[in-house]
């Protein structure tokens, strides 16, 4: 893990200078450079809001805050990019997919499959959140762990 230091709102905007860093997820990126997944969560009714808002779908709360969460999920959709990003870059599949989480039915959060052949990739798959490097940043990513007991669908 890099040390930035504080991270203040500053070094967010400057780390993540190609997304468009506002209140809504200023704290979702500051997790990322601490290799923290938040995610914004209502205050008063306990319900996890992604993608960011700054009031609550359910109960119309702006008591919003950024929690972690357990990084545990499984697969509920996914596919696999065949594009080669540029000319100097390997050729190779990117397994792409929305994760549901644990914390809360239809929380989904999109992101890369590591350590996984797209192929074997499969409807409710148990995955857990890992991190991977790309450029000079690490985002989070998931990979498969253990299915023993879970009956997914392949």
């Amino acid at each position: 893990m890099r040390n930035y230091g504080p991270i203040d709102d500053f070094t967010v905007i400057e780390l993540y200078s190609d997304v468009q860093v506002n209140r809504d997820n200023v704290e979702y990126y500051r997790g990322l450079a601490e290799r923290k997944l938040l995610i914004n969560r209502c205050g008063d009714c306990g319900t996890w809001i992604y993608p960011h808002r700054p009031i609550c779908p359910e109960c119309w709360s702006w008591n919003i805050k950024a929690e972690e969460v357990s990084g545990l999920g499984s697969v509920f959709m996914w596919t696999t990019l065949m594009q080669q990003r540029s000319p100097s870059a390997p050729h190779e599949p990117v397994p792409v997919a929305a994760v549901d989480f644990a914390e809360q039915k239809g929380l989904r959060y999109l992101s890369r499959i590591v350590n996984c052949r797209p192929e074997d990739i499969y409807h409710d798959m148990p995955v857990q959140l890992t991190w991977i490097e790309i450029g000079n940043l690490e985002w989070p990513a998931f990979e498969p762990i253990s299915d023993s007991g879970r009956g997914g669908t392949r």
